[in-house]
């Protein structure tokens, strides 16, 4: 794992709340913040971390992360996750987030977004390409980022990318650290 060892871990839009409760048993000497938009998905967050009985995670906060100004409120992470949500909002609205996520990390903090992404502007699969137009059809502004642009919005939040870490099902996590 990339993952710090120790210090404070925000997740944002942490849904159901079932992957934070897996990761706070996974990573104990984190304090880990779920965290998501829609205050619908706090009571599910919170079912999950008591069913866990991980001491490490605390209550839910609802959190839009693609308005400008919540890194002044939640400032000093030393890891910020986002899983599976770049490709469900706008380009503006996704570099709102990683902009933040870069104001908000402490130094040397870590920033990890995973996901689907374009390559080079295509699709990956069949599947990818299917899916990405789906969500188009869905909504003109949403869908699949580049991963080079979010790479280029990392690096724009004052982060350095380092070499994308291939996942499964063509997935990919984008790691960008602070300086120190």
């Amino acid at each position: 794992g990339v993952a710090p060892h120790t210090g404070r871990a925000l997740e944002i839009a942490s849904g159901s709340g079932q992957h934070i409760a897996r990761l706070a048993a996974q990573h104990p000497g984190l304090m880990w913040q779920p965290s998501d938009a829609n205050p619908d998905s706090m009571a599910s967050i919170t079912a999950w971390a008591t069913a866990s009985g991980c001491e490490n995670l605390c209550a839910p906060i609802v959190l839009n992360a693609a308005a400008v100004g919540w890194a002044a409120v939640l400032g000093g992470q030393d890891l910020i996750l986002v899983v599976n949500l770049l490709h469900l909002i706008s380009g503006p609205e996704a570099a709102t987030v990683v902009a933040e996520a870069g104001s908000a990390l402490a130094p040397g903090g870590l920033l990890a977004i995973y996901g689907p992404f374009l390559r080079d502007g295509l699709a990956t699969s069949a599947g990818d390409a299917a899916f990405h137009h789906s969500l188009r059809q869905q909504d003109p502004a949403i869908g699949y980022k580049d991963q080079a642009w979010v790479q280029g919005r990392m690096a724009a939040a004052g982060l350095t990318p380092a070499s994308p870490i291939a996942m499964p099902a063509n997935n990919l996590f984008l790691i960008a650290t602070r300086a120190v």
